[in-house]
């Protein structure tokens, strides 16, 4: 069984939904990287999605956009990025860790030496922004022959019959991105995403984690109430931002951010109509 599989389902019988937080790798400096993903698993992160850093970031806003930029400048690459995966390893071989960034760092290497290289180093999930399911055939074998899961995002915007596709290629869990825009915008709908989840819900039995505008312990709880997991990006990268010229407290930083998160997310009601009849939607 992987390593994703087995945490939703442990976490499913313990009746909680899974915590992702997501970091840049190399961001402020690639020494930071390893400490970091051990203080959020301890902090009560369930799973890890890790950055691979990219000159031209599409889906992200300014915060992560300038996460890239800092990784960039010490010259972090996607072997480096692997490199870390497997110093993580050497003393925790059970938190999933989820690749998250963009195809050309994994074309340069080439599908199939990628995804040998990743199952080595202890990698568990590859989520490709700008690679649809369409073309994905060549990747998502050369992935599902070592166990990796690829992953895929699913939009406000995906229709019913794409979502079928995607959710038939995807493997691990799937990703919906909470709403229309860039990575660190805080227009967050609970109702609109409570709609989507159910339709998505339609079409896979893979657990639903959803990401984009989860910004705080009060969005992480209304999100937790109709999916299987919370993605926090922007938030958890400001943190590392706002410490970036004293890395000794970027751990305590961002552990404090996830152990309120994780509070919150184990006291959640169990419905986000709750929230929308008490508050209004959006509120």
């Amino acid at each position: 069984m992987s390593r994703i599989k087995a945490c939703f389902e442990a976490l499913k019988a313990a009746n909680k939904k899974a915590l992702i937080p997501y970091v840049t790798a190399g961001d402020p400096t690639p020494n930071v990287t390893v400490p970091l993903m051990h203080a959020m698993v301890k902090a009560g992160a369930d799973l890890l999605e890790l950055g691979v850093p990219f000159s031209d970031p599409m889906a992200e806003g300014p915060i992560i956009q300038k996460a890239c930029e800092r990784a960039l400048e010490h010259g972090t690459s996607l072997r480096d990025v692997l490199a870390m995966v497997n110093e993580f390893r050497q003393t925790n071989s059970t938190t999933p860790v989820v690749l998250m960034g963009y195809m050309n760092p994994v074309e340069m290497m080439g599908y199939q030496a990628f995804a040998t290289a990743a199952a080595e180093a202890g990698v568990d999930g590859l989520l490709t922004v700008d690679m649809p399911p369409e073309e994905a055939g060549e990747l998502v074998a050369a992935l599902k022959g070592v166990e990796i899961d690829p992953i895929f995002l699913l939009a406000p915007t995906t229709m019913d019959k794409r979502i079928a596709k995607i959710c038939a290629e995807a493997s691990g869990f799937v990703y919906y991105v909470s709403l229309k825009g860039v990575t660190g915008a805080v227009n967050l709908d609970v109702v609109s995403v409570e709609a989507k989840v159910a339709q998505i819900r339609q079409h896979t039995d893979l657990p639903i984690g959803v990401g984009f505008g989860i910004r705080d312990a009060a969005t992480a709880q209304r999100v937790a109430a109709v999916a299987d997991a919370v993605v926090v990006g922007s938030a958890v990268v400001n943190r590392v931002a706002d410490n970036a010229e004293s890395p000794e407290k970027i751990n305590e930083a961002v552990a404090a951010l996830l152990r309120e998160m994780r509070v919150a997310m184990d006291t959640a009601p169990p419905k986000a109509g709750w929230f929308a009849r008490l508050f209004g939607a959006g509120h």
